[in-house]
């Protein structure tokens, strides 16, 4: 990078502020252009006259991962005749990690321009991720994978609401597990059926077994101890005047018609992800327990897996490594995982290793052993740590783009 022009960019809806760097930090230039196919051209064209003027042997460009604003700039540089005939190699910076950097120099102006020039010294200074990976194929899985994630978590931001509100209505069903899935077809019935607990507590317990029957399609087989489980729930919740019930049982609506309206773009994504993933070699699914939508989410994410050195560097960037404590003679025996990294490709990491280790024998050895050495929150650290070993796995089936077969005897 010694020879290497650099360009920050500060991309934003409407225009993308530019500034040009000299590897000694001298400025070369400041603009800003149109966030358009135009203004992309009319940015290139600079670019590679300042290169160009000054005999550099290559350009590295710089721009944080803001929103979707940035992706189609790239595109466009990656394909742009001016600028690659100079060896052009273009990095997406974490924000998170462009904030702590700028937070080296605290006397900055307060200029437009500046989070570009910030940009731009991250390029001479800062230790800069993987040049961006562009490959139609990993960007078409990768954006049905990630809008599946956002699904996921509104989905789960919406069961919470969900149960809120439910607790006003009939505080003792949210207290006790009764039905297995608080958002099964029985548990649901109850909700939406019946107006108050009080309907439920004063039906005869006839009447209640025939409809917990009706609803579970005779799948229960103790529908008697349910039904009395169910009233005795309804007798010992609080009651709220009926104005209040009929504005939750509103809320109550219209939110299980918001998850079930999530679980089919669920259904929607899961289909499209599949038929996505056979276009790319998928080895991951020889994993048991893995499947198609949780290895694509993986596979999107991480590109050509010959973009990392090791299974570290594939760790790091996921976000499935941590924190060094040490000082003198004393290392801490517990550290917190590193707040960068990828965080679909933690997700779906986390979630394979999660259905993974069911069926992995040694996975499951390693689970368990670290889940009884964990006082707080044991789940959730062991299954960070038997994600971590989960990675190295991963990343050897890729590198060697082959099956998995597990050792013998398992």
């Amino acid at each position: 990078m010694s020879n290497s022009l650099l360009v920050g960019i500060d991309v934003s809806l409407n225009d993308n502020k530019v500034r040009i760097l000299h590897p000694d930090g001298t400025s070369l230039s400041k603009f800003v252009v149109h966030n358009s196919v135009p203004g992309a051209k009319t940015l290139s064209q600079r670019v590679a006259g300042i290169a160009e003027k000054n005999s550099f042997d290559s350009i590295v460009i710089g721009l944080e991962s803001t929103s979707v604003y940035g992706d189609p700039l790239v595109y466009f540089l990656k394909q742009d005749a001016s600028v690659n005939k100079f060896n052009t190699k273009i990095h997406v910076l974490n924000p998170t990690q462009v904030n702590k950097f700028k937070m080296m120099y605290p006397d900055l102006p307060k200029t437009d321009d500046i989070d570009a020039w910030v940009i731009a010294e991250h390029l001479r200074f800062g230790r800069i991720n993987k040049e961006v990976y562009m490959d139609d194929r990993y960007k078409a899985l990768q954006k049905l994978t990630r809008a599946r994630f956002h699904t996921v978590q509104n989905l789960a931001r919406e069961k919470n609401w969900f149960l809120n509100n439910l607790f006003l209505k009939f505080s003792s069903l949210c207290q006790e597990k009764i039905f297995s899935n608080r958002y099964g077809a029985t548990s649901s019935s109850i909700i939406e059926e019946f107006l108050s607990v009080d309907e439920i507590s004063y039906m005869p317990i006839e009447e209640l077994i025939e409809f917990i029957n009706k609803k579970g399609k005779g799948r229960f087989k103790n529908p008697e101890e349910i039904a009395a489980a169910v009233q005795k729930a309804a007798r010992s919740s609080y009651r709220l005047p009926k104005t209040v019930t009929d504005s939750v049982n509103q809320v109550l609506a219209v939110s299980m018609a918001a998850m079930k309206a999530y679980k089919e773009q669920l259904k929607i994504f899961d289909k499209a992800i599949e038929e996505q993933i056979k276009l790319i070699p998928n080895p991951l699914t020889s994993i048991k327990g893995i499947g198609p939508v949780y290895s694509a989410g993986i596979i999107a994410e991480i590109g050509d897996i010959h973009r990392f050195k090791d299974q570290a560097a594939l760790a790091k960037f996921a976000g499935i490594a941590w924190t060094k404590h040490q000082s003198g003679n004393f290392t801490a025996a517990h550290t917190q995982l590193i707040k960068f990294g990828n965080r679909y490709l933690r997700y779906y990491f986390m979630e394979a290793t999660n259905k993974v280790r069911l069926h992995d024998h040694e996975l499951k050895r390693f689970y368990d052993l670290k889940y009884s050495q964990t006082p707080k929150t044991p789940h959730k650290r062991a299954l960070a740590l038997t994600a971590r070993k989960f990675v190295r796995l991963v990343y050897a089936l890729l590198r060697d783009n082959r099956l998995y077969t597990p050792p013998k005897g398992r």
